[in-house]
């Protein structure tokens, strides 16, 4: 029988009963239920927090039969069964008050009618709070609740601060009843994207433990490179055959483009669960997480502060503090980056309590890449594809005055409101179309001082590129050959084009470029 794949099911019954393949995780939800009872665990979408809900669901309802053969199995012994209030916000728009405080009603109104109403309390929080007492009340045991996406309504209002602000006292007094009722709560788990804490509804709820960055749970969710192997060997097998490639290089393939995510500093990789599930499914590597959704608040933030798009090449620090919350989202994307999984930890500096983030993996890398390109580069038909794979085609022929004249094409009809950060501006094209043609040719963009500002490599031809603002192109070779730039390549045997480039500020684009 052919390997089931449980692509889109999020249901650990489902799963458990129907033979699809599991990763166990229970061993550390075992430690989770036996060491506390409050926590937010944080992840981003589609990283397997509903299973790990769903899950935790079925232990506290003591369906032990789901567990067998599971670490679970062995360490619970008492298997108490108890009432589970689950609430699920990730499936619904949340596009007014009334689309929020209407899921939450219909969540109440079923509990109500298991453990029954008081008459008095007429508030979701009040009433939230009765159910949770009655149900512990009746069974003689206390609640489980577990809330999935906790704050996709505030997410789905970032930009708009009346609505969000009409969420966040919704939910600071509806959830803060996992304070007020903790004489009947025997264990609560609220799981998002993101903490919106201090000003927001966690500045109430200090007894939750924050476990989205505590290295015992790091992997919790996802795909450990040590779970890989033994879950899915006949896969990679399988995957290589198809593939036309060694074993060794389709775990190469898997790791490169899925692995990477780091949830603590110096943690174990961990791989994307829903595209390394899609990946053997359909026995294709594809960018599955990233064409699942993009949020557009992420770019707009980007713009608005007007930043540099070269740092998030792994050049992207933050604080310990900057990463757990969005309350300056306004001014700092980056938080919202890391959160949503499109930037993850790629080192620390423990003294200063300083994080360096880029991109885990070229999924991320190269569908964030292609999501900005609308934004930022000019495509007069808007075939932001066909436009790239000429340019490619240009640079691999050794055309330069063809690409050179795309690439001006590119920096095209620049927005008004981007005037005062030209060169900025000019600097993030250029990122941007040059990552994307690192992701067929060998290229190197740098902006620093003192490098070289690009490099291209193809199976013929090397380019060596300097680019002034409001100099000459004659200055930008100049530099090339004063600093020895081309040196390098000299024992190269392809063909070596030297390119000096001026932008202009009066026409907004490249005015000129002089080829050696």
């Amino acid at each position: 029988m052919a390997k089931l794949y449980p692509v889109g099911i999020q249901d650990f019954k489902k799963i458990r009963t129907g033979g699809y393949v599991y990763v166990d995780k229970t061993a550390l939800l075992h430690r989770l239920v036996s060491t506390g009872s409050y926590y937010f665990f944080g992840r981003p979408r589609r990283f397997g927090k509903s299973l790990m809900i769903s899950t935790l669901e079925a232990y506290f309802e003591g369906k032990k039969e789901l567990f067998k053969g599971l670490a679970m199995d062995e360490l619970e012994k008492d298997w108490i069964e108890r009432p589970v209030l689950h609430i699920d916000l990730n499936s619904q728009e949340y596009n007014s008050r009334k689309s929020l405080e209407d899921i939450l009603d219909g969540y109440l109104t079923r509990w109500e009618e298991q453990y029954g109403r008081d008459p008095g309390g007429n508030s979701l929080s009040l009433r939230f709070g009765g159910v949770i007492r009655r149900a512990a009340k009746q069974t003689g045991q206390n609640v489980a609740i577990l809330i999935d996406e906790y704050d996709k309504p505030l997410i789905q209002a970032l930009g708009n601060e009346e609505l969000q602000d009409e969420y966040r006292n919704i939910l600071k007094a509806f959830y803060g009843n996992l304070k007020s009722c903790d004489g009947y709560i025997r264990f609560a788990l609220l799981t998002g994207v993101t903490r919106f804490s201090r000003v927001s509804i966690f500045s109430d709820l200090n007894n939750l433990n924050d476990v989205t960055m505590d290295p015992q749970y790091a992997t919790m969710c996802g795909i450990t490179e040590s779970e890989l192997l033994p879950n899915f060997e006949e896969d990679i097998q399988e995957l290589a055959q198809r593939q036309k490639i060694s074993f060794e290089d389709a775990c190469t393939l898997l790791r490169n483009k899925f692995d990477g995510y780091h949830f603590v500093p110096d943690g174990e990789g961990i791989y994307n669960p829903f595209s390394l599930l899609n990946t053997f499914y359909r026995m294709s590597p594809d960018n599955y997480w990233f064409s699942t959704g993009t949020p557009t608040i992420l770019v707009k933030l980007l713009q608005q502060n007007h930043y540099n798009l070269s740092n998030l090449d792994g050049n992207v620090e933050a604080s310990a503090d900057n990463l757990t919350g969005l309350e300056n989202i306004q001014k700092n994307p980056i938080p919202l980056l890391f959160q949503s999984g499109y930037l993850t930890i790629k080192d620390y500096d423990s003294r200063f309590r300083i994080y360096t983030l880029g991109f885990p993996n070229e999924e991320v890398e190269q569908g964030f890449i292609d999501f900005l390109v609308p934004t930022y580069v000019n495509l007069s038909d808007g075939n932001s594809a066909f436009q790239i794979r000429k340019f490619v085609e240009e640079v691999e022929k050794g055309r330069v005055d063809d690409f050179m004249v795309r690439l001006r094409s590119f920096l095209a009809d620049t927005p008004y409101e981007l005037i005062r950060e030209q060169e900025l501006h000019y600097q993030n094209v250029l990122f941007i179309v040059f990552k994307l043609l690192g992701f067929y040719t060998e290229a190197e963009y740098h902006t620093s001082q003192g490098r070289i500002d690009l490099v291209v490599k193809t199976s013929d031809y090397i380019y060596v590129m300097e680019f002034k603002f409001q100099g000459t192109a004659e200055e930008a070779l100049a530099q090339i050959n004063a600093k020895n730039y081309a040196t390098p390549f000299a024992a190269d045997p392809r063909t070596l084009y030297k390119i000096g480039v001026n932008f202009s500020n009066e026409t907004r684009n490249i005015e000129r470029w002089v080829v050696e």
